[in-house]
């Protein structure tokens, strides 16, 4: 069974919105950090996106030319999984539209021969794979700053303990 891997960037205390990354990313930026992302997006032998990401990262993902470090040839390549009941078409080569029956869908790609599945950003889908059972780990990239406030990646209710 394929591995179902979260790769988050996050503050201290869980903030991960884009929004805010000038604040939180920006400013711990590193050739370690480089290295860990890129490692991270060459690995995977598939991705997976909720819609918002998916919107937010095709535009510029599909027309970079500048493979620098080979993570857009990378990205443009690899197998594309978007997760949304009202996208209707997916422009970017190499991408499916998982449009209903999710966990469903996502159980069955798991099954498929291949290696890891990564998700980029996707919150609200990762509290609904976690849910179901289907993530298998979670790396996240921890930028030493306390937001205070903003999107958290870990809503409520998606950890129990007991």
């Amino acid at each position: 069974m394929r591995n179902l891997s979260v790769s988050e960037w996050i503050s201290l205390d869980g903030v991960f919105d884009a929004e805010t990354m000038p604040q939180w990313f920006m400013p711990y930026d590193s050739v370690s950090r480089q290295e860990w992302i890129r490692d991270g997006i060459l690995s995977a032998d598939a991705i997976l996106f909720g819609r918002k990401t998916y919107e937010m990262l095709a535009p510029y993902w599909s027309r970079m030319k500048n493979n620098e470090m080979g993570i857009s040839d990378k990205l443009n390549s690899v197998s594309k999984y978007v997760v949304s009941t009202t996208l209707k078409q997916a422009d970017w080569a190499n991408t499916t539209i998982i449009g209903k029956d999710v966990i469903k869908s996502i159980t069955q790609l798991k099954q498929q021969p291949g290696g890891t599945i990564q998700i980029e950003g996707s919150a609200e889908l990762v509290g609904h794979l976690q849910a179901a059972g289907l993530v298998d780990e979670y790396q996240l990239l921890v930028h030493p700053v306390i937001m205070g406030g903003g999107k958290r990646f870990f809503g409520k209710g998606m950890f129990r303990v007991g």
